[in-house]
């Protein structure tokens, strides 16, 4: 199964997906965010056979929720509702500005923060399952 990387914005929504070992994060693409978000994201993990979504969590230099985090905690309530699948906050940190200094300004730049988040879910997770098989 495939995990989803989510960079929630009050514009645009970036994605990314992993390969079916969990193992790499690519750009899949960017959506609108209105109306039919939910509904695309449903979609999209129903077509690429998505087991769990992860979703950037938006934090200043002091650690504290920035201003998106209003509009992406109630996100990822609609998805768990919706999807029926595990979704979880990953901490995302200028995962824009690191995206646009390795590909420059362009349409997929929200999905290429998306990658990096998710990349960085992925890594977590790897070294944590490979933590507990050696203990």
């Amino acid at each position: 199964m495939r995990t989803l990387g989510i960079d929630f914005g009050s514009k645009r929504v970036g994605i990314a997906l992993s390969d079916e070992s969990g193992e790499f994060a690519l750009p899949y693409g960017v959506i609108e965010n209105n109306e039919h978000l939910v509904r695309e994201i449903r979609e999209l993990c129903t077509i690429n056979n998505v087991g769990e979504v992860v979703v950037g969590e938006s934090k200043d230099f002091n650690g504290e929720n920035n201003a998106i985090m209003q509009e992406i905690a109630p996100f990822v309530e609609k998805l768990k509702e919706v999807l029926g699948i595990p979704v979880e906050l990953h901490p995302e940190f200028l995962t824009s500005s690191q995206a646009e200094r390795l590909q420059g300004k362009n349409d997929m730049l929200d999905a290429s923060a998306a990658a990096l988040i998710l990349s960085s879910y992925l890594e977590l997770k790897k070294n944590i399952q490979a933590k507990t098989h050696t203990e």
